[in-house]
C-alpha cells in the first residue's frame, strides 16, 4: 500500500518551479497578506501550495483505497470503463488516451469518483463503483469529497470577492442542484516509465485539489518553453486554477499548462499514485466571462476577447468534448490533439516552436 512504503528523495538536481506557499487557516481567518499572497499565485501561474487545509487523514486514506482498487484484476475494473464517448465518471486504463499530437497513449490509469454520486450514496446519480470503492464510501470516500469541497469553495469565496463579483455569484453555478463533473481521482503510474503519464493540457473545471508523495507533475511557467517539475512537500496541496475559472473571470485567473511525466531520479522505481479532487460548475452552466457582474472581469474581457472565452459551450460539453477527443478510438490525427485543447488552446496552435513544446 502507498501509505506503508518508504520512497526515496526527491532530486536535488532536476529543474524545479517553486510554487508560493498559502495557508488554508490564514485565508479563513480572513488574512491580508496570506489572500494577496493567494492572488498573486492565482493570477500569475496559476498553481500554489496551500498548508494547513485539513484533510491528511482523508488524503491518506484515499491513497489506501485508490492502490486496492488499481490492483484489482483488470477484467473486474474494465467493468466501470469509462467508455469513448467522453464520460468522466468511472475506470480509465493504461493506454487508453493519447498524450500528444503524434499518437502516443498515456501510461496512467485512474478511477474517477463522481461528487453527485457521493452526495446521493447509496443511491448512484451517474454509475456505481467498485466494491473496494463501495466499502469505503461512507467511511473515506465521502468524507474527502466533502472536506475538498469545503477547502474549495473556501478559495472560491475570496476570489469571488476579489473579482468583485457579488456575493453568491460562484457559488451558483456550482450549486447541488443539478448534476456537475466534479469528481475525485486516484490515478496509478507504473515504475520505470519513459514517456509521459498525462500529456500537456489545461484542467477542465474550476479549481484543482491536488496530493502527491512522488514527483511527477511539471509546469510550462507562463512565457516559458521550459517543462519545471514541481516538487511534493509532505501535508502540502497543489492547487491550480481551471479552465472553467479562466473564463469566468475573463482570463484575470490563469488556468497554466502542466503534465505528469515519470518521478524523477531514483523515485521512478516506485510507483506513483496521486489523488485529486476537481471542482467543477454544473453541467448546464454556459462558460463566458461573467463581465455583467463585475467591472474587473468586463475590462480583462474586452482586452482578452480570446475564443475560447465565447465558444458558447456548457460546461458539461466543454469536459466531455476534452475527454473524448483524448480517447485513442477517437483519434484521426494531429487536429484530433488540437481539438481536445481547452484554454491553452491559442498558445498551441500551429508552429513549430508551439508543436514540439506540445509534443
Amino acid at each position: 500500500m502507498p501509505g506503508l512504503t518508504k520512497f526515496p528523495s526527491f532530486p536535488a538536481n532536476v529543474p524545479t518551479h517553486s510554487l508560493v506557499v498559502v495557508d488554508y487557516q490564514l485565508l479563513k481567518a480572513g488574512h491580508k497578506d496570506e489572500i494577496a499572497k493567494l492572488w498573486h499565485a492565482a493570477t500569475h501561474l496559476g498553481f500554489w501550495y496551500l498548508c494547513n487545509h485539513g484533510v491528511d487523514r482523508e488524503v491518506n486514506a484515499m491513497f489506501d483505497v485508490g492502490a486496492e482498487t488499481l490492483a484489482l484484476p483488470m477484467s473486474e475494473k474494465m467493468k466501470y470503463e469509462q467508455g469513448d464517448d467522453g464520460d468522466s465518471f468511472g475506470y480509465k486504463a493504461k493506454g487508453m488516451i493519447v498524450t500528444d499530437l503524434n499518437g502516443t497513449r498515456d501510461t496512467v490509469e485512474f478511477l474517477n469518483i463522481a461528487q453527485d454520486d457521493a452526495v446521493t450514496w447509496p443511491q448512484p446519480t451517474h454509475r456505481v463503483y467498485p466494491s473496494t470503492v463501495n466499502a469505503r464510501m461512507n467511511d473515506v470516500v465521502i468524507p474527502f469529497i466533502q472536506k475538498s469541497m469545503a477547502v474549495n469553495n473556501t478559495l472560491l469565496d475570496i476570489f469571488e470577492r476579489l473579482l468583485g463579483l457579488p456575493r453568491g455569484s460562484l457559488a451558483q453555478l456550482h450549486a447541488m442542484d443539478e448534476p456537475c463533473g466534479s469528481e475525485a481521482r486516484v490515478v496509478k503510474t507504473p515504475p520505470n516509465q519513459s514517456s509521459a503519464g498525462i500529456g500537456a493540457h489545461t484542467d477542465f473545471g474550476t479549481l484543482t485539489f491536488l496530493h502527491n508523495r512522488l514527483g511527477g507533475l511539471q509546469v510550462m511557467p507562463p512565457g516559458s518553453q521550459d517543462w519545471l517539475y514541481v516538487k511534493p512537500v509532505p501535508g502540502y496541496a497543489i492547487c491550480n486554477i481551471g479552465d472553467a475559472l479562466a473564463i469566468f473571470s475573463g482570463g484575470v485567473l490563469r488556468s497554466n499548462m502542466h503534465r505528469v511525466m515519470p518521478p524523477p531520479g531514483e523515485q521512478s522505481r516506485y510507483e506513483r499514485y496521486s489523488v485529486a479532487f476537481f471542482t467543477r460548475p454544473k453541467n448546464t452552466v454556459v462558460l463566458r466571462p461573467l463581465a455583467e457582474k463585475s467591472r474587473i472581469i468586463a475590462e480583462a474581457a474586452a482586452t482578452n476577447p480570446r475564443e475560447e472565452y465565447t465558444s458558447g459551450a456548457t460546461a458539461g460539453e466543454w469536459t466531455a468534448r476534452r475527454i473524448k477527443k483524448l480517447r485513442v478510438k477517437n483519434r484521426r490525427g494531429p487536429e484530433t490533439w488540437y481539438e481536445s485543447k481547452g484554454t491553452e488552446h491559442q498558445s498551441l496552435r500551429h508552429t513549430p516552436e508551439t508543436i514540439r513544446a506540445a509534443a
